[in-house]
């Protein structure tokens, strides 16, 4: 399995030293070692590792890991440059167009949120290939729980996009008063147009950003 190897292991260092993580850590090792499971071990913490809890402005909370071939790759959302953009995805490049003016571009490929701040955070953060949801329940909710927490208590402003009853259902952890938490239903194509069309998140996210001294996200993933 891979590893978190910046700022985010003080706060979660205590997680690595509990009983369920243990019992998470061999579940997900014996996984990997019989059956096919995404994503590939090291992207894991990906999200993580290429957004450091200091860095984080905005947190996208997603279910668990894409169960196709090669999608999965440690972030919320987003899939390698080479694969084709989920509909999920592409609702929310719609909005981000109707939002923000943004093109849709020709691949899923949310790097870019990630290095500026944007935490692409799954609930669970494994799956069995073509078994969705096949990893939950083994002890990864717990240990996210603790990672929404700890950006609960930066005492900064931050901004929450919480889509669909799931994310939604964090909401009770989330007291800090110098954070914004924005809710809509999901942008899967079965309840995006109960609300996630026209929910101007993105263009709230910054408005709220840059009201509190903070640099806004640029949200135009470009082509490839």
């Amino acid at each position: 399995m891979g590893a978190i190897s910046n700022d985010w292991l003080g706060p979660m260092s205590a997680e690595f030293k509990k009983p369920y993580y243990a019992k998470l850590y061999r579940t997900v090792l014996n996984e990997y070692q019989t059956k096919q499971i995404f994503p590939a071990s090291d992207d894991i913490f990906n999200a993580f590792n290429l957004t450091p809890l200091s860095k984080v402005k905005v947190v996208i909370l997603g279910q668990d890991p894409y169960h196709g071939d090669g999608q999965a790759h440690g972030l919320s959302f987003s899939v390698r440059p080479n694969v084709a953009i989920p509909p999920s995805l592409l609702n929310i490049y719609q909005e981000l167009e109707s939002d923000c003016g943004c093109y849709i571009p020709n691949n899923g490929y949310l790097e870019k949120w990630a290095k500026q701040g944007v935490l692409l955070l799954n609930t669970v953060l494994t799956v069995q290939a073509h078994k969705a949801f096949s990893h939950r329940g083994i002890g990864w909710e717990e240990f996210t729980d603790a990672a929404i927490r700890a950006v609960n208590e930066q005492d900064r402003p931050i901004v929450y996009l919480l889509w669909g009853k799931p994310a939604q259902s964090k909401k009770s952890m989330l007291n800090n008063p110098k954070h914004l938490i924005l809710e809509a239903p999901h942008p899967s194509p079965l309840s995006a147009y109960r609300g996630f069309f026209g929910c101007h998140h993105f263009s709230k996210a910054n408005e709220f950003l840059e009201e509190h001294g903070e640099t806004p996200i640029d949200w135009q993933i470009e082509n490839i």
